[in-house]
């Protein structure tokens, strides 16, 4: 399968939560989306965004110590992950992770190269990354990686 990618320059926080919300709309149960990029290049940011969008009211925090933080909302269940702080991937299949992964719950994961060779592939790969000379424009890249993902990034990045 090849791989699409699409990239997007996002302005300001205001248009990268734009962005987190068209997406949350086109959610899916059984997606697997990874975020990679630097501290602070808006990856819990953006999450948090696609919660908002699905009607969460409450704190949404980064499960940097926890490693996960699930969402139930009345339409979709989302599980956050944050592998930032992951020692081995083997811990992951220690709290269960595959569990978190089934056909009713859309998961999110930063920091994906943590586990690199025990996560499953993810349908849908997103970059971000500052712009330089910005102190809040980033550059989103969306990469499909599975037929779901191709549909998906149609739909969002269109």
């Amino acid at each position: 399968m090849m791989t699409e990618q699409r990239e997007l320059r996002l302005p300001d926080e205001a248009a990268t939560r734009h962005c987190a919300q068209r997406l949350a709309g086109l959610l899916q149960p059984g997606l697997l989306l990874t975020l990679s990029g630097d501290l602070g290049s808006g990856k819990t940011t953006f999450v948090r965004a696609v919660l908002r969008a699905l009607g969460h009211k409450g704190a949404v925090k980064s499960p940097t110590y926890t490693l996960v933080e699930p969402y139930h909302m009345a339409s979709l269940d989302i599980n956050h992950f944050d592998l930032y702080r992951l020692g081995d991937a083997e811990e992951l299949e220690l709290m269960g992770f595959r569990d978190y992964l089934g056909p009713g719950s859309v998961c999110f994961v930063e920091w994906p190269e943590r586990a690199a060779g025990y996560l499953p592939p993810a349908d849908l790969c997103i970059e971000l990354s500052a712009v330089a000379g910005s102190a809040s424009a980033r550059m989103l890249v969306g990469r499909a990686c599975s037929a779901a993902g191709e549909k998906l990034l149609e739909q969002w990045l269109a």
